[in-house]
């Protein structure tokens, strides 16, 4: 029973995502949604063992939450859609990466959030299962999913201009991490109202900036002319 209940560590990404596709006005395939969604929980295995690591041979905390955490993280979620889609012919729209990318940090944060109920054996019970998960659902769930898609923005920005290419996913990427890692130094450095005003503010900027990004991409053309590009190189 008490295995069983590590399986509300999927309802904050499940919700997430099915608010996530109906955005989508060309939605992908189950499989690959799948696929780079499997493909995201795999990636938070490799975050474990790196963030481990990178915690052994540096003693700053401010590096360590930055760097070492979210940093690795937002790269390792790139690295999936990069691997997993990048040279798929169903990328073929620029909300996709977007919507990929997405997909990608729930399956990252829907690992999370079963090592987090884990560490509440042996007395997790439903109630105490749904409390957690409701936190996180409008926490680090939804963190991970704006900071992804917000890479995802830039991202489909770079394939549209290739000669900026470097550009655009440096910058995207900066933006996420460091957002990221902001949001969990507030909440683990700052003391009394701080540690709340601060990520809500954090959350509030990513959600609307990843809303007019879906509005920009859909009024954008197919990138169909792009990829052979991209498969090339």
């Amino acid at each position: 029973m008490i295995y069983f209940l590590y399986l509300f560590g999927f309802l904050p990404s499940i919700i997430w995502l099915l608010f996530y596709l109906r955005k989508d006005v060309h939605p992908e395939s189950n499989r690959m949604i799948l696929k780079i969604f499997l493909f995201g929980m795999l990636a938070a295995f490799f975050a474990i063992f790196l963030e481990k690591g990178f915690q052994k041979i540096i003693s700053s905390s401010l590096l360590v939450i930055f760097l070492g955490g979210a940093l690795i993280e937002e790269y390792l979620k790139y690295l999936v859609v990069r691997v997993g889609v990048f040279r798929n012919p169903e990328l073929d729209e620029p909300p996709d990466l977007l919507i990929y990318m997405i997909i990608s940090a729930l399956g990252f944060a829907s690992l999370e959030n079963i090592l987090v109920l884990s560490n509440y054996h042996p007395i997790l019970t439903p109630v105490k299962a749904l409390e957690v998960m409701g936190w996180r659902f409008v926490s680090a769930t939804f963190l991970h999913a704006l900071c992804s898609g917000t890479l995802g923005y830039f991202l489909a920005l770079s394939l549209l201009h290739i000669e900026k290419r470097r550009r655009f996913f440096i910058l995207g990427l900066g933006i996420a991490f460091a957002l990221h890692g902001l949001y969990n130094w507030s909440i683990m450095g700052i003391e009394n109202l701080g540690r709340f005003i601060l990520p809500i503010i954090i959350l509030v900027i990513l959600a609307f900036f990843v809303s007019f990004s879906f509005k920009k991409l859909k009024r954008l053309k197919s990138v169909c002319k792009v990829m052979p590009q991209e498969r090339e190189s």
